[in-house]
């Protein structure tokens, strides 16, 4: 019988879904990160529930020659990356294996999925940093959180970001032992400073200081430091004084600069400051998205429904190329910024952003568009939880001829895709096979993008069509 804290010597059969090996053993499935295919490993049994079990990695006795050296040295006890550890090109073949078989489980579709598009850059892609400040046996820290914690590690550089991380990570360090300021205790809620927020604009830094309370009377120093280190950047406060995960609070505070950079891709133009959102991959996203405008078609005389439209990027783009776009979105900051990203690119009259609810809204958009007999593309972005049972029914009952959809998170996307198309159902409350399915939509075109390389993470886009 498997036991907690018991070592073992088994060989990895599988890999699941976040990378992790996976051993069959009296019975369990047993989960151990960082193992490889095929590898013989000696581990140990941390947690055992029903017929699962997790272990942690004591070695490898026989490597996999897809093994590599991880470029971290903190890889392993920060929950950042979980694939550093396999070449590249496995970790592309993975992500494919992952979208397949998240399809094939979970909605019974057996499909031919291509590898996953590659970054250009397998380190040093992404645009953001995003560092928790924490007090640590009495000193502050700044570095990422453990997996499944909130227990901070300590950071000094971190190989998936540029290399101006690290010297923003020196120059906060240095400031905040200089000044003797306190990071955050979650427990006690006492602290200053609770987040370190940077985003990379063209070369230019847009920084954001989380405090928990606009009481940081040492900011000229810190602008000074900031001036000695970089050339151009602009610095906010942001006031988040709730006992909350939420990162950022509502206030924002310009303390440097203009507060703003310009920045332009696939011909729109935005202005980008501390409240805006970017895909973190400046070499991926592009190519995503070319990859949805070329689904939806060459038809200008389309009209494309962006639903969960977040800041309206993609709803621009279609606004752009195609006679009208309507954004779906029920954050109303994100509706405000889609709306001056239209007027900043001339498409007021082609661009019509919404603050709702998808299942609210959308019935009646398609009516209208059908009656004025136009032709509809429906395109859906939605968070990592994926669509719920009203917009799918929603969607189905539309009648729309053809579905883009963006996903980041193969499980969710799967089910969502079993329900439109017809291999799964809502039965009693739950999810459940349909035995013969009359397919509703068939899927025309699907491909993974490594947005996020050495992360288990993959993006996804799927195009369905009217069967």
């Amino acid at each position: 019988m498997l036991q907690k804290n018991q070592v073992h010597i088994d060989k990895i059969l599988a890999l699941g879904i976040n990378g992790e090996g996976i051993v069959k053993k009296d019975g369990f499935v047993i989960f151990i990160p960082f193992c490889l295919l095929n590898e013989e490993v000696e581990y140990k049994i941390l947690k055992v529930s029903k017929k699962v079990a997790y272990g942690k990695l004591i070695r490898v006795i026989t490597p996999s020659e897809n093994r590599v050296e991880p470029k971290c040295e903190v890889f392993t006890k920060c929950g950042g990356c979980q694939l550093q550890h396999l070449k590249y090109e496995s970790q592309l073949e993975l992500k494919r294996d992952t979208v397949k078989d998240s399809l094939k489980k979970i909605a019974f579709l057996d499909l031919e999925v291509p590898i996953a598009n590659k970054s250009e850059y397998e380190y040093a892609y992404r645009n953001k940093l995003q560092l928790p400040i924490a007090e640590v046996d009495g000193e502050t820290k700044l570095g990422f959180f453990a997996n499944n914690s909130h227990r901070i590690i300590p950071i000094k550089n971190c190989p998936i970001h540029p290399d101006w991380s690290s010297k923003i990570i020196e120059v906060f360090y240095n400031f905040i032992e200089n000044k003797g300021l306190k990071g955050y205790n979650e427990e006690k809620g006492t602290g200053l400073l609770r987040h370190l927020v940077v985003r990379s604009v063209n070369g230019k830094l847009i920084i954001t200081l989380v405090l928990t309370k606009n009481a940081l009377s040492c900011k000229n120093d810190l602008i000074k430091a900031l001036k000695e280190n970089f050339d151009d950047f602009t610095l906010y406060f942001n006031i988040n004084s709730k006992k909350t995960n939420a990162i950022l609070g509502d206030e924002y505070i310009l303390v440097y600069g203009n507060g703003y950079y310009e920045y332009e891709v696939l011909g729109i133009k935005a202005k980008i400051d501390a409240r805006s959102f970017m895909q973190v991959n400046d070499y991926v996203y592009p190519k995503l998205y070319k990859k949805a405008l070329s689904l939806i078609g060459d038809d200008e005389n389309i009209t494309v429904i962006d639903a969960y439209s977040g800041a309206g990027f993609m709803t621009s783009l279609f606004a752009k190329k195609y006679e009208k776009a309507i954004g779906i979105e029920v954050i109303k900051e994100a509706v405000d910024c889609a709306d001056a990203l239209a007027k900043q690119n001339g498409l007021e009259d082609k661009m019509e952003n919404i603050c709702a609810n998808v299942e609210d809204v959308l019935p009646k958009i398609v009516n209208n568009l059908k009656k004025a007999d136009k032709k509809i593309v429906l395109t859906v972005d939605p968070p990592r939880k994926g669509l719920d049972r009203f917009s799918i029914q929603t969607i189905k009952n539309s009648g729309i001829e053809k579905i883009v959809y963006i996903s980041c998170n193969p499980a969710s996307l799967a089910r969502d895709v079993g329900l439109l198309t017809g291999t799964l159902t809502y039965e009693n409350g739950e999810i459940k096979k349909v035995e013969n399915p009359n397919f509703d939509y068939k899927i025309t075109y699907i491909e993974p993008f490594d947005m996020f390389p050495m992360t288990k993470h993959v993006e996804t886009i799927i195009c369905l069509e009217k069967v």
